[in-house]
């Protein structure tokens, strides 16, 4: 039976379709046919401007030294590749190769504006500087060089050495963190970042030299988050410096019609927004213009 350049013999055909060997089914190719690519999607929009109460927060001088100690590392909450050092304020990561190590923070909040100083030279990094927030289920160790805090569903972390964001083991295809800087170009982080936490709102931020970067995850609300890193450098040193929390303050009635109609759409259907039947203004509001 010859062989025909266009499928199967017909009686192997079905229904438009031909069966394989391995009992799977594969369209039957049409002469001239041509397949659609889909576009990338639209990037999200999400809230540029800092959480309510930022600002004084940054401003207020430090808190004790008992209440930092309180809010540092946790030595009995970390891959056994770490060694907490000065009272819990310190973590350093064995020379070990060929693994990825995390610690979670003493204290998790689900209330409340907090915000963490991350002390990580930028020459003790590597490939995947991991900076954010877990839950107490998120994975603290595991074999090979990855971006172990935001590797699952548990943890959602900032690689500070490529600037991207990790949450389900999937980076954002095209985007990076920030998508542009507020008023400089940058090719290395300084040696230190704020950790910015909102959980009235259900948001997680960064600051780098007193510029509020825009919110990298939403949706964080009704979780307990410890602050977390995750390193692959043998022999950093990374310190912690909680700076103080912010009391819940009601919202603005405005703030919150928005936050319903980002949270109705989606996190990857907010560029919907331009197709609403709303006035223009009403529109930039709602895209943070």
């Amino acid at each position: 039976m010859k062989k025909s350049l266009w499928g199967p013999p017909a009686r192997q055909r079905k229904a438009g379709k031909y069966r394989l060997k391995d009992k799977t089914e594969a369209p039957l190719p049409v002469m001239g046919l041509r397949l659609s690519v889909q576009p990338p999607p639209a990037p999200r929009i999400l809230d540029p401007s800092p959480p309510d109460g930022l600002s004084e927060l940054l401003s207020r001088d430090p808190v004790g030294l008992q209440e930092q100690l309180q809010n540092g590392w946790n030595a009995r909450d970390c891959s056994e590749n770490l060694v907490v050092k000065d009272d819990g304020l310190v973590i350093w990561r064995k020379p070990r190769a060929q693994f990825s190590d995390a610690v979670r923070g003493l204290r998790g909040y689900s209330r409340g504006l907090h915000a963490w100083e991350i002390h990580w030279p930028s020459s003790q990094r590597g490939t995947h500087a991991m900076v954010g927030v877990a839950t107490r289920k998120a994975l603290l160790q595991t074999e090979g060089y990855t971006s172990l805090l935001g590797d699952n569903a548990e943890s959602w972390g900032w690689n500070l050495s490529r600037m991207e964001l990790c949450h389900r083991a999937r980076r954002r295809p095209g985007e990076h963190y920030p998508a542009a800087w507020p008023s400089k170009a940058m090719d290395t982080l300084p040696d230190k970042v704020v950790l910015v936490l909102d959980m009235e709102e259900g948001r997680l931020g960064f600051v780098v030299d007193g510029e509020y970067l825009g919110t990298a995850f939403h949706g964080l609300k009704g979780q307990t988050l410890y602050p977390a890193v995750s390193a692959v450098w043998g022999q950093c040193e990374v310190r912690i410096r909680y700076i103080g929390h912010q009391k819940a303050e009601p919202r603005p009635l405005m703030q919150l019609c928005r936050r319903a109609v980002h949270e109705a759409l989606g996190g990857h259907r907010t560029h919907e927004i331009e197709s609403l039947p709303l006035p223009p203004p009403l529109t930039r509001y709602l895209q943070f213009r």
